[in-house]
């Protein structure tokens, strides 16, 4: 059976947990009570430590393809995480110039049929409004 990250996240939380009870307890140290607590709450730590590293395996883990090969090729990760994110960059950039392209065109083919066919004047506006033109109409 599969873990979740869910799973994972409350084993973590008593991890951080144990630790901040250790802390805790190193700070105010009593010789009569304080070893006991600690010795106990260092076996709740080593617990919850393996459970973490058992769930930890069992997590579904998806690794691109392409970032094998390129690790195999004995090629920096940073370097393909840096490539990748200068690829979607350009592409993020390219959609947005489409984007204003199709709404530039949106507004002069508008304009154009507002002129051309002054029947249809009212429905043109409406299509331009509803898709957020910005045409003096």
């Amino acid at each position: 059976m599969d873990a979740t990250t869910a799973d994972a996240d409350v084993q973590l939380r008593e991890i951080i947990t144990s630790l901040y009870f250790l802390l805790t307890q190193t700070h105010s140290y009593n010789p009569s009570t304080t070893p006991a607590a600690m010795s106990s709450e260092l076996r709740t730590l080593l617990q919850a430590l393996v459970s973490l590293s058992q769930t930890s395996r069992r997590l579904p883990t998806k690794i691109p393809l392409d970032l094998v090969e390129y690790v195999e090729k004995k090629r920096n990760p940073d370097v393909y995480k840096r490539e990748l994110v200068e690829t979607v960059m350009k592409g993020n950039q390219m959609q947005k110039g489409r984007s204003q392209a199709f709404g530039e065109l949106r507004d002069v083919l508008g304009r154009e049929m507002m002129g051309g066919i002054p029947e249809m004047r009212e429905e043109v506006r409406g299509v331009l409004e509803a898709c957020g033109s910005k045409v003096e109409v």
